[in-house]
């Protein structure tokens, strides 16, 4: 089965109130699996980050069992996709840790990862839920 994964992070204030949204969805683009998460006071930047070692985590832990042959990552963060495929560095250090500990979960995932850079409307649903997370604090 191929997947289909889409992250938000999100901050009010940079830094500021912080969540994450998390969205699953199979090849038929059924959602298979769904989570929002409030992260204390975070950047933006921490919260994508967040999201995405929150989704490669649930991939790590599901792969095998959902007989998962593939991931599509997309994420509306630019800087994040491009500092996961290397052709960005990463220069904060608040990011370091979190980029290193993506990197070390994607290297424990033996299925292809591809992961990709959307505008902000094609991600509504994984934005809904960051803005819960926000929201419930």
């Amino acid at each position: 089965m191929e997947v289909s994964i889409y992250t938000d992070g999100g901050a009010r204030g940079n830094p500021g109130i912080s969540g994450f949204g998390l969205v699953v969805l199979d090849q038929s683009q059924k959602i298979i699996h769904q989570q929002s998460q409030f992260l204390g006071i975070k950047t933006n930047n921490e919260a994508e980050y967040l999201g995405l070692i929150a989704a490669l985590t649930w991939l790590k832990d599901n792969y095998d069992s959902l007989s998962i042959t593939q991931a599509n990552y997309y994420s509306d963060s630019q800087l994040l996709v491009r500092q996961i495929k290397g052709s960005y560095k990463v220069k904060a250090q608040n990011l370091l840790p979190l980029f290193l500990s993506a990197k070390t979960l994607l290297s424990q995932i033996p299925i292809p990862f591809h992961p990709q850079d959307i505008r902000r409307h094609h991600n509504q649903l994984a934005d809904s839920l960051a803005n819960q997370a926000m929201d419930r604090r």
